[in-house]
Parts: C-alpha cells; sequence; structure tokens
C-alpha cells in the first residue's frame, strides 16, 4: 500500500468534506451545495462513501478523489495536500532527498531558525530604543499595533553582527544563519557579518505560514538598494512566493478574486483596510511557479499596477505567461463552423491601473470603498493590452501601422471565439485606417498550420536514453500491470510519447469532443501528473529531466512507476499511438460518464422516494443529458476503433506484398 493509498484507509472522505460543507445524507450518498460554485436551488454536490469519492453534478463538473478534493478547496499543490492529510490522518511521511527536503531534520531547523529571527526582530522594533524612528515611520505610514504584530514587522540593529552573535550564543551555527540567508559569506568564504543592518524587517511566509525568509526596507536615504530580500535558500525562492499569500488564501477562495500588487506595504495596507484577498508578487513580473499557487484560488485575477508601471514590459510578459500556463477548461464556443469545444483559460485576467503618482498603499489610504472602486474598474487584460499598443504609436505613419498589427493580430489568433475575433479585427482597422480585408487576410494567413503530408506517420519524440526514468523500490508500492488503469495507461502513453497528447486532442476535437483535461481524472496525484504533462509536451524538446523538476518528489516515483508499468505492457505500434491514444481517452471517458450515469440515476430515485419533486427533476435532465454523452462516446470510439483495426490490416497486407 503506498502512502496515499494508507492515508485515504485511515481518513473517511464524508468526515473531510463535512469540514467545510454541510452534507445531508441521501440513501448510500450525502448531498449538498458545492463549496466550489454559486449553488442555492437544488444542491448538485455529492460525496459517494462506497468509493470514497465526490463530484459536482452542476456548473464545476469535476469530481475525484480525496487528495483532489483538499487541493482544490485549499488551493494546495499534491505536496501540500499529502503534509496537510499524513498530519491528519497520523500517517509518517517517508523521508525525501535534498531536492525536496520537505521533511528532513535539517529543514525543520531552518524553519525553526527562520521563525526565531522574525520574533527576535520584531522585539527589536516593539521594545528597543534603537527602534523608535522606524516605529515612528510605521505610525506616519498608518499602520496600527494589530497589523505590525500580525505581519511580525521587525527592525534590524545598525550593527554588523548583532543577530550573529546572538543566534551563534543559542547554538546555532554560522553555517545555519548562511543557510537561512541571515548572515553573509566573507570573500575568502568565511561566514561574516549580518546581512540585514539599520531596516524595517519583513518575514516572507510560504502558504502554510512558516517564515521562510526576509523583505527589508531601507531606513535612511544612503541605503541601497531600497528593499534587501534574502537570498535564495533551501527555504526561500522569491519566484516561486506570493507575499501575504498565508493570509490571502481562504479570502481570496471565498470570493473568487486575487488581487497581485507590487511592494510589501501595498499588501500590508491592503489586509489592513479589509481587503484580505491581497497578495505581492515580490518582483518585476508574475512567473510560472507564481500563477500557479494562485490559479487553483481564484476565477478572476486582477494585476492592481502603479500606473507609471502598468505598461512595462514585465508586466506584458506575465499576461503573455499567464495565457500560456494557467489552467485551461473546455467548454462549448460558436464558431463559424457551429458548436466545437475549445480550450479557455478559467481565470479572468485583469488590470487595475492606478491614478498617476499614486500606488495601491496611496489609494487603500483612502478608504476601502476608494480601493474597491478602482478594483471593479479593473480592464480586462487583452482590452488594456490593446489600447496600450494603439496608444504608444504613431497611427498616422506606415510604421505605427505595422507595429500595431504586427503586435496585435498574433494575440487576437489566440482567442477561441470566432465573433469576438472578427469585431477586434475590424477595430483594428477603424483605428489604423487599414483595409479590413487586408487585416482579416494577415489574420488567417499566418495563423494556419502548415498541413503534415498525408498517410505519413509523425515520428515520436522519444526520451533520452539516459534519462528514463528508472523507478527505485518505493515501500508500499507495486509494478504490477495489473493495477495500470486507464488514467495511468493514458499518462504513460503521453509520458513515453509526448507528441501523441496534442495529436490525439486533434482527432477528438475533428469528431466534436474536447481534449483531455484534468477532469477526466479522478485521482489527485494524476490531476497533478496531467497538469504537469500538459505543459511538458508543447517544450520543443521535451526531456525527463524537466519534468522531474516540475513535480514534487512524491510524484516523481510515481512518474517512474507509470515509465515502469508502461514499458512491461505489449506496445501499440508506431503508426496507432495517436489514435490508441484518443480511443483510450474516449474509454476513459466513458467509464467516467457510466458511473456518473448510474449515480444520478440513483439520486433521481432517492429523490422520487423523498417526495423531492424538484430535484428528481434536476437529476432525471442531467441522467438525460450524461446518457446522451454516452452514446455520443461509444460511437466514436467505435468508429475509430474500426478506422484502427482497418490501419492495421491494411499494413499486414502491404507487409505480406
Amino acid at each position: 500500500m503506498s502512502v496515499v493509498d494508507d492515508i485515504k484507509a485511515r481518513l473517511d472522505i464524508v468526515d473531510v468534506v463535512s469540514d467545510t460543507v454541510s452534507l445531508k445524507k441521501s440513501g448510500r450518498s450525502y448531498t449538498g451545495f458545492c463549496p466550489f460554485h454559486s449553488n442555492t436551488k437544488t444542491p448538485s454536490f455529492v460525496v459517494f462513501p462506497d468509493t470514497q469519492t465526490w463530484r459536482c453534478f452542476g456548473a464545476c463538473a469535476d469530481g475525484g478523489d480525496l487528495f483532489s478534493f483538499v487541493m482544490k478547496r485549499e488551493g494546495l499543490d499534491f505536496k501540500g495536500t499529502l503534509d496537510l492529510l499524513a498530519q491528519r490522518a497520523g500517517v509518517k511521511l517517508p523521508e525525501y532527498s535534498a531536492r525536496s527536503p520537505q521533511h528532513s531534520e535539517e529543514r525543520d531547523k531552518l524553519l525553526q531558525l527562520a521563525a526565531a529571527a522574525a520574533a527576535y526582530f520584531h522585539q527589536l522594533l516593539t521594545t528597543s530604543p534603537s527602534a523608535a524612528k522606524t516605529r515612528e515611520y510605521l505610525a506616519q505610514r498608518g499602520l496600527t499595533a494589530e497589523t505590525i504584530a500580525t505581519f511580525q514587522l521587525g527592525y534590524a540593529l545598525d550593527e554588523w553582527e548583532a543577530l550573529k552573535s546572538h543566534f551563534m550564543g543559542r547554538g546555532y551555527t554560522a553555517a545555519d544563519l548562511l543557510a537561512v540567508g541571515l548572515i553573509v559569506e566573507r570573500d575568502n568564504g568565511e561566514p561574516g557579518y549580518d546581512r540585514f543592518r539599520h531596516r524595517l524587517m519583513i518575514p516572507i511566509r510560504d502558504s502554510q505560514g512558516h517564515v521562510i525568509g526576509f523583505g527589508a526596507r531601507a531606513l535612511s536615504t544612503d541605503q541601497v538598494p531600497k528593499y534587501l530580500n534574502s537570498p535564495q535558500t533551501a527555504l526561500f525562492d522569491k519566484s516561486a512566493t506570493l507575499y501575504g499569500l498565508d493570509l490571502a488564501r481562504k479570502p481570496i477562495r471565498d470570493s473568487g478574486q486575487a488581487v497581485i500588487v507590487e511592494g510589501y506595504m501595498d499588501a500590508i495596507q491592503a489586509h489592513q483596510q479589509g481587503a484580505n484577498n491581497v497578495v505581492a508578487q515580490m518582483g518585476t513580473a508574475l512567473t510560472e511557479a507564481q500563477l500557479k499557487l494562485i490559479a487553483p484560488l481564484a476565477n478572476q485575477i486582477v494585476l492592481a499596477l502603479d500606473a507609471d508601471t502598468a505598461g512595462n514590459a514585465a508586466t506584458m510578459r506575465g499576461l503573455s505567461l499567464a495565457r500560456q500556463l494557467l489552467p485551461k477548461k473546455h467548454r462549448a464556443t460558436s464558431t463559424s463552423r457551429g458548436i466545437a469545444y475549445e480550450a479557455h483559460i478559467e481565470q479572468e485576467i485583469s488590470i487595475a491601473a492606478l491614478p498617476p503618482g499614486q500606488d495601491p498603499d496611496d489609494v487603500l489610504r483612502e478608504g476601502l470603498e476608494v480601493w474597491q472602486q478602482f478594483i471593479n474598474g479593473a480592464v480586462p487584460a487583452l482590452d488594456f493590452y490593446e489600447t496600450l499598443i494603439l496608444g504608444s504609436t504613431d497611427l498616422a505613419t506606415p510604421q505605427g501601422k505595422s507595429v500595431a498589427v504586427r503586435e496585435l493580430i498574433p494575440i487576437f489568433r489566440e482567442i477561441k471565439d470566432d465573433v469576438e475575433k472578427v469585431a477586434r479585427v475590424q477595430r483594428l482597422a477603424r483605428k489604423t485606417g487599414l483595409d479590413e480585408r487586408l487585416l482579416l487576410a494577415e489574420l488567417k494567413s499566418k495563423g494556419v498550420a502548415t498541413p503534415r503530408p498525408a498517410n505519413r506517420p509523425q515520428k515520436q519524440p522519444e526520451p533520452e536514453k539516459s534519462t528514463v526514468l528508472t523507478p527505485e523500490p518505493v515501500p508500499g508500492t507495486t509494478s504490477s500491470t495489473a493495477n495500470l488503469g486507464l488514467e495511468e495507461y493514458c499518462l504513460g502513453l503521453i509520458l513515453n510519447h509526448p507528441l501523441s497528447l496534442a495529436m490525439a486532442n486533434d482527432i477528438l476535437e475533428k469528431e466534436g469532443l474536447s481534449g483531455l483535461s484534468v477532469n477526466d481524472f479522478r485521482r489527485g496525484e494524476n490531476k497533478e501528473i496531467f497538469k504537469a504533462l500538459q505543459l511538458w509536451t508543447v517544450a520543443e524538446t521535451p526531456k525527463i529531466e524537466t519534468l522531474v523538476s516540475m513535480v514534487d518528489e512524491v510524484l516523481e516515483r510515481q512518474l517512474a512507476v507509470l515509465a515502469s508499468q508502461w514499458h512491461r505492457r505489449p506496445q501499440p505500434p508506431a503508426e496507432n499511438i495517436n489514435q490508441d491514444l484518443s480511443v483510450a481517452v474516449l474509454r476513459l471517458r466513458l467509464q467516467n460518464v457510466i458511473e456518473q450515469h448510474k449515480e444520478l440515476t440513483f439520486l433521481q430515485r432517492e429523490a422520487v422516494e423523498n417526495n423531492d419533486t424538484q430535484g428528481a427533476r434536476h437529476y432525471t435532465e442531467m441522467a438525460e443529458t450524461y446518457g446522451q454523452q454516452r452514446k455520443k462516446l461509444e460511437q466514436t470510439r467505435d468508429a475509430l476503433s474500426l478506422m484502427g483495426q482497418r490501419r492495421a490490416e491494411a499494413n499486414r497486407f502491404g507487409q505480406a506484398l
């Protein structure tokens, strides 16, 4: 039994879900209102004790196991969820390697030192005569004693070795202080002096509330830089941290909106004013890791930027990154060919450009209502970008027109809705004075993929032999191929044939069906692996090392097991790989739909027995919808399977000749 299965065996999903969802027993299942979307009429959220799974039959259309529920509810990654549930279940997690020292004694010691340093700085701020001017500065910024305590703000003495002497006198070594970034190494390699001196100290916490580093604001005009952060350490990675997320996570999840500002003091002031869904990005632009932290929590992401930086290149890079990396969900879209399933970013990304000369802290001190007006007036990112480009180029010149078209047309190509795409091109034609037909031709000409030669199978890039994952023996896990279900089969095929995902999705979309998505998986660990695979497969040269770096060590071991199980199976012919995956996806989806149809039928029967007319009608309508989906999936599966059989027969016939 794996550690994940051990945790599931010790915890009842009903008990865990009941922490945040009011459940009502209904026969063998439990029903309630979905915590992930607005729903007040018919309970659409169902927990099934027999299978230890959950499903929303409403707007979410999502479901899964205990892990996937907690990941979605708490906005945690798989590793964070594993830690949380292991503690609740009383399961001791295995030690991890230095690449991810989450449970090592060394990491615990460093966390304790970081927490002790935060307490040390805070005590100096509140009691030391040397911090009197710093206390005056915070009062001028309008920060209350409660806020100072909540964020544990502190002060670093204007001395070279005050902190070093304090903690070495309490049993810590210079190596410990270096590891946390509290002291600076001398040029000769010897540990030297305190990194932070005469600065306002701002503890930085991870999403679980552990102190992992510090931001330090200068208190004298001659101090450079104005803000000095902890260096990269085993605990702290600035690009993978959002300041204030430990306090903002629940408000963000409850409101469905995350507001991202640029500085520590902006975020602190926001929380003092009651805007508790605010975090700070701690850099010049959003990063992939920061987006992954915020994406599971919010339906809307608002970048609240200073007017003088709202249009800078770093912001544009952040928006471009968001378009590429934020989770996408397939939904029905109106196109010129009818209704198609397209991948859309689930989060709405908006820009709130603040008044010239003001930063978020200035606006917030005018009051929460004034701040909220700016946030409510945030402009969708694409509209903001379009206005920025058109406003920064001279459209009266041929060169300016060319710049506008060159910048905007590639962005318009990414729009899935044909009506919106054409409308934006028409508006661009009016703004630039160019012929609309010219721009539409430009839109289509470079956006069309080069046709592949017919009847020529695409060669799948294989992982380099030197980088193939080799599973180490893991206590409680099995490598039996009998345990390789449809979810694992799909993941294993994609892992070994990266191009197959895009190719199989093309096959499915041509049949009017959506491509493989995270909602097709039920097991939490498989959902997380698929998210990583989605990003990994679009790389020019997918390498195993890159994939391994994208997941934590628990999932790295799962990847190794998937690779091992896959290679023990009879391999499909290379020319059939893409179709084999598309059929496997259909079988997986059909398996889920059949199960969901049975669940709905059972719920409908219970509603009738309980004289719940409205509920019975709701479940009956949904069961009919799922029945139609089942029919479509079966027809497509049979058609693709038959096509594959004919291709195989043709190949055999050709070989015989």
